[in-house]
């Protein structure tokens, strides 16, 4: 798959703009597919990127059909590709099924493999491991691991995400999959059958590589992920779902030490020494204190973990200078330290020790780390969920990181999504990636937003910090679901909001015997959600940030979105803090040019989930009176699609009896 040595500069672009035109190879291979002029404007971008080796930043609209617009000068240019997006899921559906769909239209003959982390895959040796250990914590468990080792015997990819009705969070699969610290390599018995191995090997024989912006940045960190050796003999990088990069990169480039970490490192210290060298040294003394001591952390960081939900960040410097929390970290350095001698004197007995013995001093160096000043330039939090604490040092952004790779080769670089920013500059995502000088381009969608859809600010809304304001959200809700029999979502800014609405729409649907059900975020996974949403549009759905973006429902299951208030980023985020800092002590006005863009950003993304395709029609309500009252609202609402502004309540609600009505009669 080489491209012609006799092409002239622009020659891909004409080719790219002949495929996705009216009569090009996608429309004869697909009765569907519509010529559209904005979509032949983003391909012939991304072309001349690739042409001429440079970095392309690119905005694109719902409707544009970015991911062809980007994937068919790919595939054209012949040019070896590394296409990254935000998630497992999007990765799975750029590989399963947009990719290969336009291979068949193009006839090309392209070969694509798909490279997630070591956590997707199953490991042959750790599930045998877990099979005889014993240490699995429940029936479900046991019947969990069954399941998996009458799955593992006809899986060919060892993928995860294969199996039918497994739990993503279930506690089976950190038992069944490797970490870096775990994995034996070359001197695991299974290391001709090891999955991830065979995916590596894999993508380093493919024209495309499928990954995920996690694997590329956990890459930088740890280089081993496979994307180290994969990256230097790629000449296009694209990344889809752009606007995340910059949150998973501060993510994966930090270090962290994490209570759960711990907690699997005594655990398996535990089941090996029993295992392999019972009665050499106290092991159920040494798992028990570093089990312990990880406890005890815990504690520290973040007291009693009861009735938590989600994940919380904690600042710093509120946790570090306590005794009981430098104790901890001491009390685990010494536990660390004290398992790894035993683990050195049993090392010959097998290479399982040497690994145990190389964890053990990971967490006695890191206990170390944390007990002293963070480096230069970087910010300290912990991240508290309802299971375990960890404690993060990590970049601002991601400008430096990206820089080197960028510099490490001549190579194309695209970076897309349908938000970026709110200015032509996109400088709410090209500040963060170090992307100044970069072509920027942004192509607005193609859907009629002025006759399709409205805007509705309600004048009287409490404040957002006042007590009744959750409670008068729930209130405008119920009422527009009542004109409409469901068909809404309601995105809140907190998981607090998301509890008081959802509580609300329940009483008011039930005392007034209106049979519409409300779906609330954690009750069931993200997926189950959303299948009872379009099995029975007869609901409201309540959602916190995972259900603001990647959501799509096209057609009338979803008529009204409402936002309970403008998204800002928390001011008390030890992030937050440390990046307004930075711009006061450059001069700049952290409101104007950090609080505001972020929250323009998120409510392209939460808007974005109304309007999904050319027929679609819909009401968008943000419940917070400072989008009308303060001047920055205008701001606000330009960033938003072109959507027609209603006054007031009456104009809304005859605006949803005329979807009602027309359904009906549909």
């Amino acid at each position: 798959m080489t491209p012609d040595e006799t092409t002239h500069p622009g020659s891909l672009a004409a080719a790219s703009r002949e495929a996705l035109s009216a009569a090009g190879a996608l429309a004869q291979a697909d009765a569907r597919h519509v010529e559209r002029a904005v979509q032949l404007r983003m391909a012939e971008a991304v072309a001349q990127a690739i042409e001429n080796r440079t970095a392309l930043v690119a905005e694109a609209g719902t409707g544009v059909g970015k991911t062809f617009a980007y994937l068919v000068p790919t595939l054209l240019s012949g040019a070896r590709a590394l296409v990254s997006t935000a998630t497992k899921s999007l990765q799975d559906q750029l590989f399963l099924r947009d990719i290969p769909r336009l291979r068949d239209a193009l006839q090309l003959p392209v070969s694509v493999a798909l490279l997630k982390g070591r956590g997707s895959y199953l490991c042959l040796h750790r599930m045998k491991q877990a099979r005889q250990s014993a240490t699995l914590p429940d029936r479900w468990a046991v019947r969990t691991l069954a399941k998996v080792e009458q799955w593992s015997q006809g899986t060919k990819s060892g993928d995860l995400a294969e199996m039918d009705g497994l739990d993503e969070r279930s506690s089976v699969i950190p038992l069944v999959t490797s970490t870096r610290e775990n994995c034996l390599g070359s001197e695991c018995a299974d290391f001709k059958q090891c999955h991830v191995v065979r995916a590596r090997r894999e993508a380093m024989a493919a024209d495309v590589v499928v990954v995920n912006h996690h694997l590329f940045f956990a890459d930088m960190a740890l280089r081993d992920t496979g994307v180290a050796e994969l990256l230097p003999s790629v000449e296009v990088a694209v990344f889809d779902e752009a606007h995340q990069l910059p949150e998973a990169g501060v993510q994966f480039l930090g270090t962290t030490l994490g209570s759960a970490q711990a907690l699997d490192f005594s655990r398996d210290l535990l089941g090996l020494g029993l295992q392999l060298a019972r009665g050499l040294a106290k092991w159920q003394e040494l798992a028990a204190a570093v089990e312990k001591a990880a406890r005890e952390l815990r504690l520290a960081a973040a007291g009693p973990l009861r009735d938590l939900r989600g994940m919380l960040k904690l600042r710093w410097d509120e946790r570090a200078a306590r005794e009981d929390f430098l104790a901890a970290l001491a009390d685990l350095g010494r536990a660390a330290d004290a398992a790894g001698e035993a683990l050195d004197t049993v090392s010959e007995l097998s290479p399982e020790f040497l690994k145990l013995a190389e964890r053990a001093g990971t967490l006695a160096t890191l206990a170390g780390r944390f007990a002293a000043e963070a480096a230069t330039g970087q910010v300290r939090w912990i991240d508290v969920s309802p299971h375990q604490v960890r404690l993060v040092e990590s970049p601002l952004d991601i400008r430096d990181a990206l820089a080197e790779q960028m510099g490490a080769g001549h190579k194309a670089w695209i970076f897309t999504s349908a938000t970026l920013g709110e200015d032509d500059k996109l400088a709410w995502f090209t500040e963060q990636a170090g992307l100044e000088g970069a072509r920027t381009l942004r192509v607005g969608s193609p859907f009629d937003y002025a006759a399709h859809a409205r805007l509705y600010v309600p004048a009287g809304m409490p404040k957002p910090n006042e007590a009744g304001h959750p409670a008068a959200v729930a209130t405008l809700a119920a009422r527009f679901a009542r004109v409409l029999g469901g068909r809404s979502f309601v995105l809140t800014t907190t998981l607090r909001a998301l509890q008081a609405i959802a509580e609300k729409l329940r009483a008011e649907f039930e005392a007034e015997g209106v049979g519409i059900r409300v779906l609330q975020q954690g009750e069931a996974p993200k997926r189950a959600l959303m299948q009872q949403f379009l099995a029975e549009p007869r609901s409201v759905l309540v959602g916190s940030q995972s259900f603001w973006e990647g959501i799509d429902v096209p057609g009338d299951a979803l008529q009204c979105v409402l936002i309970d208030k403008l998204p800002f980023p928390p001011p008390n985020d030890p992030l937050v803090e440390a990046r307004v800092k930075r711009l006061e002590a450059q001069g700049r006005n952290a409101f104007a040019d950090y609080f505001i863009a972020e929250a323009a950003v998120s409510l392209k993304q939460g808007a974005g989930r109304l309007i999904r395709s050319e027929t679609d029609r819909g009401l968008l309500v943000v419940c917070d009176p400072r989008m009308a009252g303060m001047n920055y609202g205008r701001r606000l609402r330009e960033a938003l699609p072109p959507m027609t502004r209603v006054a007031n309540e009456a104009e809304a609600t005859a605006w949803l009896e005329t979807l009602a009505a027309e359904r009906a009669e549909a």
